[in-house]
């Protein structure tokens, strides 16, 4: 028998029963939709599904989906989300909050941009080679994909700088015109409501403003499904 301690250690964690991270069950006859994203997607799941009830099962990787570099290590995990065989009908996908993000030498999170030794986790070249690869993965599922576009970094915001989500936006908007994938404008909906739906000096939404981010998702979601 292992010790005690060992057997904690190997017991696997379980699933949440409620919440962006809980598995879920499809209803046989619905769509199937995918959203993959970082902390942001996390937020406005639950509302998604919630606004989807009945008309889509709504999965998302069960975890932060970070940078591309991760992107391009686990999509296939990923996209077996659910079942290995089942198909997706829509795939809602982002990368690049962070993809901006400055780090330190030794992997410091949210370096200090201004720093000689401080260097975005994955550059613009990079990002660039990184998302190509997914959309090409991604194509392979014969799903409807839809690009949602990076949200605003606002001022005082550690960690990052205020105009790489346009520069990273701006990477993604060429590869997805050149792809024929619709992109889904979240950057804009963001910052003309940044003042009411995102925290201050912060990447992050309000509960209210993921609701409304969740919205827009939602809305966009259905309307595509139903053409």
């Amino acid at each position: 028998m292992l010790p005690v301690v060992a057997q904690a250690q190997g017991k696997k964690k379980a699933a949440p029963k409620s919440g962006p991270m809980a598995p879920v069950e499809d209803v046989a006859g619905l769509p199937r939709v995918l959203l993959v994203g970082d902390s942001i997607s996390i937020g406005y799941t639950v509302p998604v599904r919630e606004m989807l009830q009945g008309k889509a099962n709504v999965h998302r990787p069960l975890t932060n989906c970070g940078p591309t570099t991760k992107g391009v290590d686990s999509i296939d995990e990923w996209l077996a989300t659910g079942g290995a065989d089942k198909k997706w009908d829509l795939i809602h996908f982002n990368w690049g909050l962070h993809d901006l993000k400055y780090m330190g030498p030794n992997g410091e999170n949210l370096a200090d941009p201004k720093a000689e030794t401080s260097k975005q986790q994955v550059p613009p070249k990079e990002y660039r080679e990184n998302l190509q690869k997914l959309v090409d993965r991604l194509q392979e599922t014969g799903a409807t994909l839809i690009w949602r576009n990076t949200t605003p970094v606002p001022k005082g915001c550690k960690g990052r700088v205020v105009g790489d989500s346009q520069v990273y936006n701006e990477i993604a908007r060429e590869i997805m015109e050149a792809e024929k994938i619709a992109i889904h404008d979240l950057y804009t909906f963001s910052l003309e409501n940044q003042e009411k739906i995102q925290r201050p000096a912060n990447v992050h939404f309000t509960p209210e403003g993921s609701k409304a981010l969740g919205k827009e998702v939602a809305d966009l979601i259905e309307k595509t499904l139903k053409k």
